[in-house]
């Protein structure tokens, strides 16, 4: 279940959705008696003005709901048109996605004639805007590629990854045998760190 509020990570002069605000609330969800274990998440949406957004403010609030421990989605992220759109889109979204807490950018647009009227990815004759640039190079930047890794003089490798299901090869320096493996990342963190340790 997740709380889902606006104006909390793109307005500092907000009071009532507020991230300390915020805090307070999830924290009076978390006290109602027969809630334990409740699976909890915090969705902040994101509709940014035309002007350039806060960045220090947007990273201070993320910091704030952070605290919790709880996973966080930026659920409907768009910016007003206004001429630099689709830069504010970029700096926005690349703030969300390198924050440890984030796990999940949602973006609130879509072309234009299906009514998107803030940020649209395609004109009328679906062909990309500005925006639509952004969010496609931000997806092949961010794209898990293949990935080799050198182990240490002593087995070792390690390597970041995202949820997911891997394919593994390891060889072996020397006698240049393969083993396959099968890698299944679902720690209920975003990236997770992999050691591997091969031996003989």
């Amino acid at each position: 279940m997740f709380l889902n509020e606006y104006n909390t990570i793109e307005y500092s002069k907000e009071i009532l959705a507020s991230p300390v605000n915020y805090v307070k609330k999830i924290k009076e969800i978390l006290s109602y008696p027969g809630i334990k274990g409740i699976l909890l998440g915090i969705g902040v949406q994101g509709h940014f003005s035309s002007g350039p957004p806060n960045l220090v403010y947007m990273r201070s609030a993320l910091d704030i709901l952070g605290s919790t421990g709880l996973p966080i989605w930026l659920t409907e992220v768009d910016v007003q048109k206004g001429p630099n759109q689709a830069q504010y889109l970029e700096s926005i979204l690349r703030e969300g996605y390198s924050h440890p807490a984030v796990q999940g950018i949602i973006i609130f647009a879509g072309p234009e004639v299906a009514g998107f009227s803030a940020t649209t990815l395609t004109d009328k004759d679906f062909k990309n805007t500005p925006s639509g640039n952004v969010v496609d190079k931000l997806i092949a930047e961010w794209k898990t590629r293949t990935l080799k890794v050198i182990a240490d003089g002593k087995g070792f490798a390690e390597a970041s990854l995202f949820k997911g299901d891997y394919n593994l090869i390891v060889e072996h320096p020397v006698t240049n045998l393969l083993t396959r493996l099968r890698l299944k990342v679902k720690e209920d963190k975003f990236q997770e760190t992999i050691v591997l340790r091969v031996t003989d």
